[in-house]
């Protein structure tokens, strides 16, 4: 009796699907946990420092060279107003350009404290 020869054995096709489930939960945790900062408002070098511990805090206060003031939208006076209603027992980070006159950062100084900022961190970056 012949027996017909057994037929060739199929090639496994790899099921991908597992995979796919893989990569789209990584992708969800990594969106889930990124933080999306917004942009600058304008650039800024701050001075450098030897400083050990990092400025830190979410509220930044943006100074360029020439004093134009950003903060959470507002730019001039309207900054102000704005960090009224800011946290106050949250420090305010100063990210104050390298250029910016000391003068005119000890009467920045005031009108943060009369506008109810109890603590100020300035942003610097290591000494090189």
């Amino acid at each position: 009796m012949r027996f017909a020869p057994p037929p060739a054995p199929r090639p496994a096709r790899e099921n991908i699907v597992p995979m796919i489930n893989v990569v789209f939960l990584l992708l969800i945790f990594f969106l889930m946990t990124a933080q999306i900062a917004p942009p600058e408002p304008f650039e800024v070098t701050p001075p450098a420092s030897t400083a050990e511990a990092p400025a830190e805090g979410r509220a930044v206060l943006h100074v360029s060279a020439s004093g134009e003031l950003a903060y959470a939208g507002a730019t001039g006076d309207a900054v102000f107003e704005r960090l009224e209603t800011a946290p106050p027992e949250e420090p305010l980070m100063l990210r104050a350009d390298t250029g910016f006159d000391a003068g005119d950062l000890a009467g920045l100084m005031a009108r943060l404290h009369a506008a109810g900022i109890a603590r100020v961190d300035l942003v610097t970056r290591r000494a090189e």
